[in-house]
């Protein structure tokens, strides 16, 4: 999992990241490939 400030770029590298917000903090997860994890906040 990476922090990083700019989550649109992070949505971006993968067709199957998704956006979820969970307990204030934003997060892109990826069924398919969960190397794609990150989070804001």
């Amino acid at each position: 999992m990476k922090v990083i400030n700019s989550l649109k770029t992070a949505k971006l590298r993968d067709k199957n990241c998704r956006l979820v917000r969970r307990r204030g903090r934003i997060y892109v997860i990826n069924k398919r490939n969960p190397r794609f994890k990150a989070r804001q906040g």
